[in-house]
């Protein structure tokens, strides 16, 4: 813990420098603003553009002329198709296999015998007794500093 001496200082310098603070805000405050140079001013700059230069000419050249399309295409001859339909030999296929027969009773199983389930343990139904509850508190031991002074008879 800080001594009372040590506390005093740090009590005063809080001070000291809460006062500073106040004194240099105000000064501050206080000030005129100083003035703001003034901005170079820009060249204005011409209206008129110089003439653009001239167009080359360029040199004239001969194409040949388009060849012509034709207005009628020739048309492809189509082969002639059979009036009628060539016959198909037929084929016999064999006959299908038939299914297998299914048995119509059940065969008997074996009886088996199951064996007995063990028991289940059985859970208790009383529970055991209840340690008992102390009725009065221990004694608290006294602080000697927090106790008053004895009294002092005359």
């Amino acid at each position: 813990m800080a001594s009372p001496s040590k506390n005093f200082v740090l009590f005063f310098a809080l001070i000291f420098s809460t006062i500073n603070m106040s004194f240099a805000a105000r000064h501050l405050l206080q000030t005129t603003m100083p003035s703001i140079p003034s901005l170079p001013t820009i060249p204005t700059l011409p209206m008129s553009l110089p003439p653009l230069p001239a167009m080359p000419t360029l040199p004239k050249v001969a194409m040949p002329p388009m060849p012509a399309i034709p207005t009628t295409l020739p048309q492809p001859t189509l082969p002639t198709l059979p009036a009628t339909q060539p016959t198909l030999p037929t084929t016999t296929l064999p006959p299908l296999p038939s299914l297998p027969t299914m048995p119509t009773t059940q065969p008997t199983l074996p009886k088996t015998t199951l064996s007995p389930l063990p028991s289940l343990p059985t859970v208790p139904t009383t529970l055991p007794p209840m340690p008992s509850i102390p009725t009065s508190l221990p004694k608290i031991p006294s602080i000697p500093f927090l106790t008053p002074p004895p009294a002092t008879s005359p």
